[in-house]
């Protein structure tokens, strides 16, 4: 049954909703594991995301709901006891952007009502949970009118993830999520926050998004191990070159001083970190060039990269994306997000598509046992409030 967001909300919290705010989902183009270690990454905000329907209380009570986790009811909290407990599950992200506002100095006047509903597969690499931060600020931010400019919720996105859930992932979530643009996307310079756009000529073919339905939880990841590794990997260079982050070295140069690292898994790190940057900056060059050819080649190489150097695909993710370089009208392939299962993406001729999902799909669930998801999505703007129609 098809259901609006504003219909459930009162069915929920037994009174009518004052907005209704959107932030979308993303996938990264290209550049993965590069934003913890100074590099670019090329990410796009997609058509897939969270919604929330909010309204103001007169008390200081905050309730939660999701239409995702219906099992776990309202969640309950006070605007002035906004700590992390473990108990509360999902509920601790808009708890946690919340906790973030407040510690930056911004009041909320009231505790309020919060229904949320999102069509990202959780757990799939889209960044549901930075989806989820980042609509929930742009509520509170809206509905309390707090003065706080996009750039710095994003910042606050990320600071709830690291601080408050615990998990030391880089900005590129959030800032694409807050920063998206619809046609377009965004190279990222992860220090300075220095950003370029540049527009998506995929006429013609589709961004075919694949999910593993293998779910991969990053707090219990190995994705905060690979973080240590390449700061190891750092400082050894460090030793020898006067650099701030792998980053800052082209192919050249890190080829001159890689002698310096001496663990051999540590070195692969480091050279995916460098030579996944060198590929992000060309391909947002491609792209304003148009030269879809090649920036699917380049997508080809940073999955093998992602597999042979840095180690965070695994079976599931690399028998997709093998399966994808097979199929005719496929311009390239590859992993997207922290890896360890979630999704990969392809870029599809149109006329290949329905083929492309099929073949992919069968080889998959032959090799693996169960099957894979397809969709496709598109570029999409930024977090904002919401107009039209909300169909869960």
């Amino acid at each position: 049954m098809r259901v609006e967001l504003l219909n459930d909300f009162q069915r929920v919290f037994g009174s009518a909703a004052d907005r209704v705010f959107f932030a979308p989902g993303r996938v990264n183009l290209i550049g993965e594991h590069t934003d913890y270690n100074g590099g670019h990454v090329f990410p796009c905000a997609i058509s897939l995301g969270t919604y929330v329907a909010v309204k103001k209380r007169e008390d200081r009570l905050v309730r939660v709901h999701s239409l995702n986790f219906p099992e776990e009811g309202i969640i309950t909290f006070s605007v002035d006891d906004l700590n992390y407990v473990k108990s509360d599950g999902w509920a601790n992200y808009p708890k946690g952007m919340m906790a973030s506002l407040v510690q930056d100095g911004h009041r909320l006047e009231s505790g309020i009502d919060l229904l949320f509903y999102g069509n990202l597969p959780n757990g799939a690499g889209l960044s549901s949970s930075a989806s989820l931060e980042l609509v929930t600020g742009v509520a509170l931010q809206e509905l309390f009118h707090l003065d706080v400019d996009r750039s710095r919720l994003v910042q606050l996105g990320m600071k709830t993830e690291n601080d408050f859930i615990g998990v030391n992932s880089g900005i590129m979530d959030q800032f694409s999520i807050g920063m998206g643009k619809a046609g377009y996307g965004i190279l990222l310079d992860v220090r300075s926050l220095e950003h370029e756009y540049a527009p998506l000529p995929f006429e013609g073919h589709s961004l075919v998004i694949m999910n593993t339905n293998k779910r991969r939880e990053l707090a219990s990841s190995k994705y905060n191990e690979r973080r240590l590794e390449c700061e190891k990997a750092l400082s050894h260079l460090q030793r020898v070159v006067g650099i701030e982050t792998l980053g800052d070295l082209s192919l050249v140069e890190f080829e001159k001083y890689e002698h310096a690292i001496p663990d051999a898994n540590l070195k692969k790190r480091a050279r995916h970190a460098v030579s996944e940057n060198v590929r992000t900056v060309k391909a947002f060059h491609l792209l304003n060039q148009h030269r879809l050819g090649e920036f699917g080649e380049l997508m080809n190489a940073s999955h093998v990269s992602l597999k042979e150097d840095y180690d965070v695909t695994g079976r599931e993710l690399d028998v997709l994306v093998e399966a994808a370089w097979r199929q005719p009208g496929v311009l390239g392939a590859r992993m997207t997000g922290a890896g360890f299962g979630g999704c990969a993406i392809a870029l599809v001729e149109n006329d290949h598509v329905q083929a492309f999902v099929s073949s992919v799909g069968n080889e998959y669930k032959r090799v693996i046992g169960y099957e894979a998801s397809f969709f496709t999505a598109e570029s999409a703007d930024g977090a904002k409030g919401w107009k039209g129609r909300v169909i869960v």
